[in-house]
């Protein structure tokens, strides 16, 4: 069982920013997702990614991939200078739940797989990023999810037990992990969803509210 007031764990992409390679790659491919996926495919293009992930320089990781296929290196480079356009934006009703356990002063963090430099843009335009008391991003420690590594730094770092926390992902490697390190998971598929899970674990009241567990 958690404490009476919890911390509550956010992944990000996914479940608070929705991001998408594709988003980016239907511009340069002419709106054609199975062309977007052979070329990811052939490049192992989400391995390359979780590279970057773990602490690797786009820079770097752009000129690697370039050289194994140089028949890509324009789509390649691109991922890296329009990075941005691979993201929608937020997730807004994941937002509004945020809002009110921030209002309820829940303790708040966030552990996310993400390039600290790609990250770093996006920080400053979105407000809800400074409601989190913490964040940690996996490309500063050099591990990725769902490695338990990273979950157990990140523990130490925010100073609480797994058992006392709740963790959301919409990862189903990561949600595996964190279970059988002890947390309270919830597997995210959408906010309305979210806000039913937060409900049945006594943390938000029936009318959308969150509960006040001091």
């Amino acid at each position: 069982m958690y404490k009476p007031q919890p911390a509550i764990v956010f992944d990000f992409g996914g479940v608070l920013v929705d991001w998408n390679s594709h988003y980016l790659y239907r511009k340069l491919l002419n709106g054609d997702d199975a062309a977007i996926d052979r070329f990811q495919a052939e490049v192992g293009f989400t391995e390359w990614n979780l590279h970057q992930d773990k602490g690797r320089s786009f820079a770097e990781g752009v000129a690697v991939l370039s050289k194994q296929f140089p028949q890509y290196a324009d789509l390649i480079r691109a991922y890296d200078e329009r990075w941005q356009e691979s993201l929608s934006g937020p997730i807004w009703g994941t937002v509004e739940v945020l809002r009110a356990l921030k209002d309820a002063r829940y303790p708040l963090y966030g552990l996310s797989n993400w390039a600290l430099e790609k990250f770093e843009l996006v920080r400053p335009q979105y407000e809800f990023f400074s409601w989190f008391d913490d964040i940690l991003i996996s490309s500063t420690v050099n591990l990725i999810k769902p490695d338990p590594q990273i979950f157990t730094l990140f523990l130490d770092r925010i100073g609480w037990a797994a058992a006392d926390c709740v963790y959301v992902d919409d990862s189903a490697a990561n949600i595996i992990t964190a279970n059988q390190l002890g947390f309270t998971t919830i597997h995210f598929q959408s906010p309305d969803q979210l806000a039913a899970e937060l409900k049945q674990l006594g943390l938000l009241r029936q009318n959308g509210h969150v509960s006040n567990c001091t």
